[in-house]
């Protein structure tokens, strides 16, 4: 794995090795290969949890000092136009995240290295590996350097990846309500989880979609439904 190149791309190097290591690891690697590791050790799944937080609270700060005329209403949607899977994907890819993924023998017989929420999900635990390393000041101008090009568009680019946003203003426009999402089912091996998604208005069914995440699935189920209210 070539992780000095990373580092020279994200403009951080690691003193500790090991968390970054832990950050590019899948959780079908780890169930292979890292049995005899505690639980916590063994992927990247808690720090996943911890970048998205880091994630949301920078990238608010950048937005408020780059649309200092926006209200929070217009600041939210930029946001999670921005902290998106699609988009997260996107950036992961732009630094070559793909290419140091440490992923399952499964995982990459079924193309995981070029999977949205594997590469999403990979970039927020690296995001997190480097506040654990650093501190906020060492993530804080990562994520700036990393992000920031994404602000030069107004809201209506930001906001065009984000189907749920897109579906709530649609149908909060013509019925004043908004729509709920319900998780219906999950199913395949812990690696290759495929999560089916409801997105209803008024106890009705819009529509539903699956993903690779609950997230994934849930702008699937969204983009769906926005042809049935059309």
């Amino acid at each position: 794995m070539d992780i000095e190149r990373l580092q020279q791309r994200l403009g951080y190097s690691f003193g500790d090795r090991g968390v970054l290591l832990q950050a590019l690891t899948h959780t079908s690697y780890g169930h292979e290969f890292l049995q005899e590791k505690p639980i916590s050790g063994r992927n990247n799944e808690r720090l996943e949890f911890l970048g998205d937080a880091i994630l949301d609270v920078v990238i608010s700060d950048i937005l408020l000092e780059v649309f200092p005329n926006s209200n929070e209403g217009h600041l939210s949607k930029m946001r999670a136009a921005v902290v998106n899977e699609k988009t997260l994907a996107e950036m992961a890819k732009s630094i070559h995240l793909q290419e140091v993924l440490r992923l399952g023998k499964g995982e990459i017989q079924t193309g995981g290295q070029l999977k949205p929420s594997i590469l999403s999900s990979t970039l927020e635990a690296l995001i997190a590996a480097i506040y654990l390393d650093g501190g906020f000041n060492a993530v804080y101008p990562v994520v700036r350097h990393l992000f920031k090009p994404l602000f030069a568009f107004d809201r209506h680019h930001l906001a065009f990846c984000d189907h749920k946003t897109q579906l709530q203003e649609m149908v909060q426009a013509k019925w004043k309500v908004t729509p709920s999402y319900h998780l219906l089912q999950t199913s395949g091996p812990d690696h290759l989880k495929v999560f089916e998604v409801e997105v209803r208005m008024n106890g009705k069914t819009l529509a539903s979609a699956t993903g690779n995440s609950k997230k994934e699935a849930e702008q699937n189920a969204a983009a769906a439904a926005m042809q049935s209210v059309n």
